[in-house]
């Protein structure tokens, strides 16, 4: 499915209106969703993906998506019992989100594929909840159930596509969303066009993470003993793994 085609310029005519009319500023609650880097310090003990700064939770597998024709990594899957999320993030235009109109772009592609989409008031805001049809061995038709998650950010878009049990199961998938939650995005510097993807980068390995700790303890003039330096990485059981798309 082309999921993703150029973004509509529109405009809310905001800035036309007079200063007197404009609502005032103020101050918004916390929400959930993922974090931009501009809102932590740090790795602060997630793992970094590049892109994307990812902590593990007990029992998670992590595999990483690679496409081939770009030599990029381009996705993440995280495995949590018999459900899985992919996470991508995306360019997006500095003052417009793309959600809404990627939402009506995926209904309609499933509509023309004879699967269903339905639009949900979820804890990150609307999603898309999908029945996508294929066929089985037996040619008979049958409908997987996707959830879709998307959330506008400052010059990024991120997307979750979760699968199992997780896209009919609001248990299953709240485990999905507190990994969301602490997820911190990346966006950088370099000019992209929008909807293009921001690649990943494979994880560092425990050696190398053990390095970088104790040079960093010997900078700061402190003993780098073994206890300090271990970094532990055993929420991510299998991974990550590395799966090519073509």
């Amino acid at each position: 499915m082309a999921l993703f085609r150029r973004n509509k310029q529109q405009s809310t005519g905001a800035d036309s209106l007079p200063a007197q009319d404009q609502a005032p500023e103020q101050e918004s609650e916390p929400t959930r969703g993922p974090k931009d880097r501009s809102q932590v310090k740090d790795a602060e003990g997630r793992l970094d993906l590049g892109s994307i700064w990812l902590r593990g939770v007990a029992g998670m597998e992590l595999r990483l998506e690679a496409d081939r024709e770009r030599q990029q990594v381009v996705g993440a899957h995280v495995v949590l019992g018999d459900s899985q999320m992919q996470i991508q993030v995306f360019a997006a235009p500095k003052t417009l989100g793309i959600w809404d109109e990627i939402r009506d772009e995926i209904a309609q592609s499933l509509a023309t594929n004879g699967g269903t989409a339905e639009e949900v008031d979820g804890p990150l805001g609307t999603e898309l909840h999908v029945r996508m049809a294929s066929q089985n061995q037996s040619g008979q038709t049958v409908f997987s159930p996707i959830r879709f998650v998307g959330v506008d950010g400052p010059r990024w878009f991120f997307r979750a596509v979760m699968s199992g049990r997780a896209a009919i199961d609001a248990a299953a998938a709240e485990r999905f969303y507190e990994i969301i939650d602490d997820i911190v995005v990346v966006r950088g510097d370099v000019p992209m066009p929008p909807r293009e993807v921001l690649p990943l980068a494979l994880p560092k390995s425990r050696e190398q993470l053990q390095a970088e700790a104790a040079a960093a303890a010997e900078a700061a003039g402190e003993e780098a003993g073994e206890e300090g330096t271990q970094t532990d990485l055993d929420p991510f059981k299998r991974g990550p793994e590395i799966t090519e798309i073509r």
